[in-house]
């Protein structure tokens, strides 16, 4: 593998900037933060970070509203900050990618400030998607899109006409069929790839192009963030997507080793394989395994369907387990002993397959989701989108704990943090897990070695191995076998050396809900 695809391969970790470690003692993660972790993220064994967006914003979606693609929000540090992060993570052998929100703009954003100043008709308003209501007056809005976050997608101005966003009224979408738009995310690109960043991760890469004349949505159900957007669903997986995607991939394709993976929900193998084809984004997130139920015949049909989609492109599979959107798969898996039993499991069945792998910041701990959190101090815009029926992505952003036996946990100097941290969490702490060769920390650092340095692990494909009754079994090209059990009682342990396994197997036998690695 040359350099230049040094992805191919690669473990990436995903860092939520407001969450991971605070640098300056105001509660929120920043990029000081994560520069002071950096060598513990070296030991972990990862190969290249993801750091959600630092970008300046108003914070309507902490982040994901961005008033400024080119600059760093105050909150989180300034540009200094943001080189001498790249510089440190780079002398560690770390790579840096980064969020690109393409899709939407702040409502603070220069652009659409001109926009509302400009009026209806005019090369302002152009960039974003104006349009003027339906019924008598205009008063209904131009159609029945519903916003991801609940309510209308459509807010009206006081001058009647109405502004299409698919996510928060802060996050007018931008109109991908004006050059001009087009033109400022190439800037955005090489603003920062031109600083040394080593890629990007495209937020709803999905998204970026919507249909002539913006036709009703039938079925109007499926409003969810993680809906299964299908072909009634006008908003998302337009075909002029892919014109942006070969924009997005000649600019990146001038620097050499600078790659792109999108956040694409689409569940059909064959259109989520379109954007990976020659000439688009080098990966996307396969989310197969975040909507997995724990049973052989789920997670085997989500590892079927992950690789056929790359099966016939020039794309390796790329697996995730949980993200600052899902729930995280300790809660998922059952919470408790039961749901860290299997998430120990999932690491092992994660980490063995082929292609790329996504961690999420915490997955090496075991955190759980938060799901008690005070209503008072949610903050996803889902919780008053929704009517305060849906209680949003809070719940899987509390911070990381750090050190220390009660919150903060080492996280921040200060009393409290952006939001609250569970007392419980004292005995998953880094500083509680690092020296315990049976943590989840320890079993993580023991897997990315073993990823990086063992042969076992070479080529790209993998074979279907006879297993028992409600077990998985699979054998790398190299000679890695991975054995899950699912089932209700202990198996016995296939032939080959032991190379790590996710519960006691000094007996020969592979508990339930186990999973194991043996040199074949």
């Amino acid at each position: 593998m040359s350099d230049a695809e040094w992805w191919r391969s690669a473990v990436f970790y995903q860092v939520y900037i407001r969450s991971f470690a605070d640098g300056n003692g105001d509660g929120v993660g920043d990029l000081a933060g994560i520069r002071s972790r950096l060598p513990y993220l070296a030991g972990l064994g990862v190969d290249a970070l993801w750091i959600t967006p630092f970008y300046p914003s108003p914070m309507a979606d902490h982040g994901y509203d961005v008033a400024d693609p080119r600059d760093v929000e105050p909150v989180f540090g300034d540009l200094a900050q943001f080189d001498a992060l790249l510089t440190e993570a780079h002398e560690l052998g770390i790579r840096v990618t980064i969020d690109l929100v393409p899709n939407h703009s702040s409502h603070q954003r220069e652009w659409f400030e001109a926009a509302l100043a400009a009026g209806p008709g005019s090369p302002e308003r152009a960039r974003y998607l104006f349009r003027d209501g339906r019924g008598p007056g205009g008063e209904e809005p131009p159609n029945n899109w519903p916003s991801v976050f609940g309510g209308p997608a459509w807010t009206r101005l006081a001058d009647g006409q109405w502004y299409l966003h698919l996510f928060a009224p802060e996050q007018p979408d931008l109109d991908f069929a004006n050059p001009e738009v087009v033109a400022d995310l190439e800037e955005t690109l090489r603003f920062w790839l031109d600083r040394g960043v080593d890629g990007f991760r495209i937020d709803v890469a999905h998204g970026m192009a919507k249909p002539d004349g913006l036709p009703d949505m039938l079925p109007m159900d499926d409003t969810g963030l993680l809906a299964d957007h299908g072909p009634g669903d006008h908003r998302f997986d337009h075909d002029d997507v892919h014109l942006v995607h070969r924009r997005i991939r000649a600019v990146l394709d001038e620097y050499p080793g600078a790659m792109a993976v999108g956040e694409v929900w689409v569940s059909d193998d064959d259109r989520l394989a379109r954007y990976i084809r020659e000439g688009e984004l080098h990966l996307a997130f396969n989310f197969k395994l975040t909507t997995a139920e724990w049973t052989p015949e789920d997670l085997r049909d989500a590892v079927v369907h992950s690789l056929a989609t790359v099966a016939q492109t020039p794309a390796p599979a790329c697996w995730v387990l949980s993200n600052h959107d899902v729930r995280r798969h300790v809660s998922r898996y059952g919470d408790g002993t039961l749901g860290l039993r299997r998430a120990r499991a999932a690491a092992l069945l994660q980490l063995a397959l082929p292609g790329v792998v996504y961690l999420y910041n915490g997955d090496e701990l075991g955190l759980p989701n938060v799901d008690d959190l005070p209503e008072a101090v949610l903050q996803d815009p889902v919780w008053e989108r929704s009517g305060r029926t849906r209680r949003g992505r809070d719940g899987c952003r509390v911070p990381m704990p750090w050190s220390g036996a009660e919150p903060p946990f080492g996280f921040s100097t200060a009393e409290s943090t952006w939001l609250p941290m569970p007392p419980a969490w004292a005995g998953v702490t880094v500083e509680a897990q690092d020296a315990d060769p049976a943590s989840m920390l320890s079993l993580y650092r023991a897997a990315l070695a073993l990823r990086a340095s063992s042969s076992a692990f070479s080529g790209e494909g993998l074979t279907w191995l006879p297993a028992p009754e409600g077990c998985l079994a699979f054998r790398r090209p190299g000679g890695l076998v991975c054995l899950l059990n699912l089932s209700e009682d202990a198996v016995p342990l296939p032939e080959g050396r032991v190379l790590l396994a996710s519960a006691d197997v000094a007996d020969g036998m592979l508990p339930t809900d186990g999973a194991v690695w043996l040199q074949a």
